[in-house]
């Protein structure tokens, strides 16, 4: 099936909310009605009922109960919101698929994006796009194993969905790979060129591409995911990790293992998220 075909099948496309898809949109508008898209989210019951229990969490040490969706704009900003509703609304999309462990899938995701969110903030980039980014940057693993479910199983079974191969196998077996789905569905649900270039590119981060920085921290918040979801031996890091990439973001090279704390502490009360 090709990658085109793939994207046609409407087993294998999520649809995000309305809301979601609004919240998508105002990244490229500086003048995002937040009132209008605020009350709308209330709207959702699902989608704002979890946004509050986020935002109540520990995670966010607020000063007060927050009580409803205005509230929570006006304690964590505008941006803070958009990135959680985002993020729930795209595990919310994806309600079973096959052959996939999605609670554990998840799981990875958040370790992903709480890791992005560390060492964006360590060399400055923006924090809430790298978890937003984390956060999404699997999303071609559940299309694939939904509309080439029997294939992408197979694959499973030699190469397992968090391994750092994962990406050279499906390109030798498909003719693409998760990471160019993902990009593919990114243009589709209109987010912004940094994601879609980011999704693209974060498996081989080049220095030509201008979302570099970018891909390059989404590729290290992922091998430190991965180490944390199966243990990879010192061989299977030393082919996909370089030092040149973490010191040419300012990030020390043992960062990912020795600086940056557990992915369970980073992430914890955000588990509402991925639930």
């Amino acid at each position: 099936m090709t990658l085109e075909t793939l994207l046609q099948n409407p087993n294998a496309l999520p649809s995000a909310p309305k809301v979601v898809a609004e919240l998508i949109s105002s990244f490229d508008d500086p003048d995002v009605a937040v009132e209008e898209i605020a009350r709308k989210l209330s709207l959702d019951p699902v989608l704002s009922a979890k946004l509050l229990r986020l935002a109540n969490s520990a995670y966010y040490h607020v000063s007060r109960r927050i009580g409803n969706v205005g509230d929570a704009v006006r304690m964590l900003g505008f941006v803070t919101v958009r990135t959680l509703v985002i993020s729930s609304g795209l595990v919310g999309s994806f309600k079973t698929v096959p052959g996939l462990d999605l609670k554990r899938f998840w799981r990875y995701s958040l370790h992903t994006a709480v890791a992005a969110k560390w060492i964006a903030k360590q060399i400055g980039a923006n924090t809430d796009l790298a978890f937003t980014i984390g956060m999404m940057h699997g999303i071609g693993q559940l299309v694939m194993h939904a509309g080439v479910a029997q294939q992408a199983r197979e694959l499973d079974q030699t190469v397992g969905p968090y391994e750092n191969g994962r990406i050279a196998a499906e390109k030798a077996l498909f003719g693409y790979d998760f990471s160019e789905v993902g990009a593919e569905l990114a243009v589709r649900w209109k987010f912004p060129d940094l994601f879609h270039q980011t999704l693209r590119h974060f498996g081989d981060p080049t220095p030509e591409s201008p979302s570099y920085r970018m891909a390059a921290v989404i590729h290290l918040a992922v091998l430190r995911a991965r180490y944390e979801e199966r243990q990879p031996n010192d061989a299977e890091l030393a082919a996909c990790f370089t030092a040149a990439l973490a010191t040419g973001l300012g990030v020390p090279p043992d960062a990912l293992f020795a600086g940056i704390p557990p992915l369970g502490e980073l992430s914890g009360g955000l588990e509402e998220l991925i639930n």
